[in-house]
């Protein structure tokens, strides 16, 4: 399978991740990241038909693994704790703007056309307005101090993105070894940042869903398509996943989506057309 095909792949699984988190809103967020992060790992037996060698990677690639997992999702909630949520999660969508504009300084005989660049910034604005364009408290601007971390988060899983590309190869069974020491450690930050709690049987399920699909299938889909593809082009497809999430998290709340919704539908995908395009 070519790469944009399992990126618009692991963007549709992101873009339910607002939906399910609105859901487990109760569970503390260590504790629902560390859990979802253990059970996708388990994607990765079938995906290297249970030979434990796919999962080992040299001390460095998997250091670089944690960093991405584990550092986006730690500073992220940081960021959420700390700053309005609207605003932090689309300082946070600056990832996709990174892997685009940072590709020529990660990899070798990468250049930036100006092409490129437009695009990127059409599917910000487009991301921009897909989630301020809900209204509400989330179109004030007010400045915290927890934008720092959602931005430093944001460069970290752009930057783990292309670097992934710079290590010797390894084969994609090996993110289940990054999800896995993610995940503990994540547990490890619930048991001394958060208070105990008890998940019910529906519970369970949602984060069932969860770790199988955005914080599990997602990443492995993700590190395919990597290998697979231009970065470049994968990162401005990437202004997909707000955009999809806004719809989804609409969609279940029975909602209509607005006007600046449909606007930013246009402009994110005609980012991702001009992006692609040979």
């Amino acid at each position: 399978m070519s790469a944009n095909p399992l990126a618009l792949g692991a963007i549709a699984l992101w873009a339910s991740l607002a939906a399910l988190g609105v859901s487990l809103s109760h569970v503390p967020p260590f504790l629902l990241t560390g859990l979802s992060l253990l059970i996708g790992s388990l994607i990765a037996l079938p995906l290297s038909r249970f030979d434990w060698r796919q999962w080992r990677v040299p001390g460095a690639t998997l250091a670089l693994g944690v960093y991405g997992l584990f550092g986006f999702h730690f500073l992220l909630f940081i960021a959420l704790r700390h700053a309005p949520p609207v605003q932090a999660n689309l300082v946070n969508y600056l990832w996709p703007l990174g892997i685009v504009v940072m590709a020529p300084l990660f990899l070798p005989g990468v250049s930036l056309t100006t092409r490129h660049v437009f695009a990127a910034l059409l599917g910000f604005a487009g991301a921009a307005l897909a989630i301020l364009g809900r209204g509400g408290d989330g179109a004030q601007a007010v400045w915290a101090w927890g934008y720092i971390p959602a931005a430093a988060s944001a460069f970290i899983w752009a930057s783990y993105s292309l670097m992934t590309k710079r290590v010797r190869a390894f084969p994609t069974a090996a993110i289940g070894s990054f999800a896995l020491v993610s995940g503990l450690l994540s547990l490890l930050c619930h048991a001394v940042l958060e208070p105990a709690v008890a998940l019910s049987a529906r519970d369970w399920g949602l984060i069932a869903m969860l770790g199988l699909g955005p914080l599990g299938g997602a990443f492995f889909l993700w590190d395919a398509a990597l290998k697979r593809g231009d970065a470049r082009q994968i990162g401005v497809l990437s202004f997909l996943t707000p955009l999809l999430s806004t719809l989804t998290l609409l969609w279940v709340r029975g909602e209509t989506p607005s006007a600046s919704v449909a606007v930013a539908a246009v402009m994110i995908i005609g980012a991702a057309v001009m992006a692609t395009r040979r």
